[in-house]
């Protein structure tokens, strides 16, 4: 009996992993701060869109006063559903709706304000234009958000502390009258001149104090558990720092918000993250297809191409981030036919770029792999799957993975992609290509995270190298692949240049990454009172 006994605690201990090294091979350990499941599916969506539809449409005006007439809102035709195709068409998986924006109007039947659609001739004052926009991303698959100014250019008592209860009594009315919101978008208009009831002045608020936006973030978080919060602090996602649509080229998920001030936050920090960040906030790079937010007639012919589009989703998806592209209906209440196609022609063009990865499945080792397990074996990194890794053992630096090609395809661009639901580790890496002499870099970086898309010259070889010089954590990589981009990009909208050398710190990189000049300057800001369109 006691035999008997000893074997079965032999075989509890083998099949339990009592054993350190046997519980190790679970996972790999995770950095301090990683992101929560809501934020990992966030992140996922990857492309999303916003709505700018209101008085401005109009009136052609970025910013109205707050003194414009409800009368003068009356779009004909508006098809909410066409919205939501076309944004589905494009690749985007969720839209945000302007339900107020900074002149106050409001497209529900708020019955807070007089200043809303139900004075309005749209519908004889009996339209919901928010309903009708939940109901069709419902209805085609794509989650809804909203977005709701904290400036205030109607309202009378803007800057005084009755005006916070009723932004928070419109905040109860959108979380609670429309089902599941997936993401709330606060922005950090400060105020400035407006209608105000009549007053017809400036009006100038403490930023840090005025809103409370503690207290307005709890009540969001009260009123939809699920939801995701925007704002340049977040606390679940974060503007990026500009309205370009880029990211940082170093793009780290983690800041610290306790030092960010809503309105006016550093730029710079906000565009390049923490890496000692005590907070995970997704980075969302918000950027118009036009140049305004609004629909313009005159802009019918400056739509950014489908190649420029391409260009910004390298600067964002492809750097770390969301990206938040902006697609304006006009008069009408439909998105004009140019930037539907436009973004139609973008999402085949990407299509077909990562349409084929050719290093998926084929051969590939590593200098060193976790334990020797197949739990983080090479092979993981070139499986397609976002949940399978390779992973070395602790402080193995350089730690390095090759990619063996059959025959030399040719190749134009990398993606990489961490497990980061354990964190974001990598610091410094560098790629590498078999040449005729030897291995030769074709790109050298910074960070990864979620996902890193790096654009090179055409090459081609018989073996790829991923070498991880700087990390905060073990190395680990969930996906690495090698595409051929699609004819249809446009390749002389961009030049190859040298990474930065303040970045990477070195002198010499041949080639770099394709980075072009910034698409889309002009585009009014949002934080800046000194831009409106008239």
């Amino acid at each position: 009996m006691i035999i008997k006994i000893s074997a079965l605690l032999i075989v509890a201990i083998a099949a339990f992993g009592c054993n350190p090294k046997q519980q190790s091979v679970s996972d790999i350990s995770p950095n301090k701060v990683v992101p929560s499941d809501k934020l990992l599916s966030y992140q996922q969506l990857e492309i999303i869109g916003f709505i700018h539809f209101s008085i401005n449409t109009f009136t052609n005006k970025e910013w109205g006063f707050g003194d414009e007439s409800p009368e003068l809102f009356n779009p004909a035709e508006l098809d909410a559903e066409q919205w939501v195709t076309t944004a589905k068409a494009g690749g985007i998986k969720q839209l945000i709706l302007t339900a107020k924006h900074h002149d106050g109007f409001c497209l529900w039947p708020s019955k807070y304000t007089e200043h809303s659609i139900k004075n309005s001739p749209y519908k004889n004052g009996n339209g919901d234009i928010v309903g009708e926009f939940v109901n069709a991303c419902r209805k085609h698959g794509l989650k809804a958000g909203l977005y709701l100014s904290p400036w205030d250019r109607n309202h009378k008592d803007y800057g005084k502390p009755a005006y916070v209860l009723y932004y928070k009594n419109q905040i109860k009315e959108l979380l609670t009258q429309y089902g599941e919101i997936n993401e709330i978008w606060f922005d950090g208009a400060n105020g400035g001149d407006g209608y105000y009831g009549g007053a017809n002045e400036k009006r100038t608020i403490n930023s840090k104090t005025y809103y409370g936006w503690k207290d307005i973030f709890s009540l969001a978080q009260e009123l939809q558990p699920n939801i995701k919060i925007f704002s340049d602090a977040g606390p679940d996602v974060h503007w990026i720092g500009n309205e370009k649509g880029f990211a940082g080229f170093t793009f780290w998920s983690t800041i610290n918000p306790d030092s960010i001030t809503i309105g006016g936050a550093d730029q710079n920090y906000l565009n390049t993250g923490d890496p000692e960040g005590k907070s995970w906030i997704v980075g969302q790079c918000d950027v118009s297809i036009r140049h305004g937010w609004f629909y313009h007639k005159s802009e019918d012919s400056l739509v950014k191409t489908p190649q420029e589009l391409t260009d910004i989703y390298y600067k964002s998806v492809g750097r770390n981030a969301v990206l938040l592209l902006n697609l304006p209906p006009d008069q009408r209440g439909l998105i004009h036919e140019t930037d539907a196609q436009a973004l139609k022609d973008f999402k085949e063009i990407i299509d077909e770029t990562f349409s084929v990865d050719m290093a998926r499945g084929k051969p590939i080792s590593a200098n060193n792999y976790r334990l020797n397990n197949k739990k983080f074996a090479p092979e993981n990194a070139v499986d397609n799957h976002p949940d399978t890794y390779w992973a070395t053992d602790d402080s193995i630096f350089p730690a390095e993975l090759t990619i063996h090609l059959p025959a030399e395809p040719e190749f134009d661009r990398i993606l990489i992609q961490e497990p980061v639901k354990y964190g974001q580790r990598i610091s410094r890496f560098r790629v590498d290509i078999m040449g005729e002499t030897g291995w030769e870099t074709v790109f050298e970086g910074t960070t990864i995270g979620y996902k890193r898309l790096i654009r090179i010259t055409p090459v081609s070889t018989t073996r790829v190298r991923l070498t991880i010089i700087q990390a905060n954590n073990t190395a680990a990589i969930s996906n690495f692949g090698l595409f051929k981009s699609s004819d249809r990009e446009n390749k002389s909208l961009v030049d190859v240049e040298a990474a930065d050398s303040s970045q990477l710190a070195v002198t010499s990189l041949q080639p770099a990454e394709w980075d072009a000049s910034p698409v889309g300057d002009g585009i009014p800001d949002y934080f800046s009172e000194a831009v409106r369109l008239k």
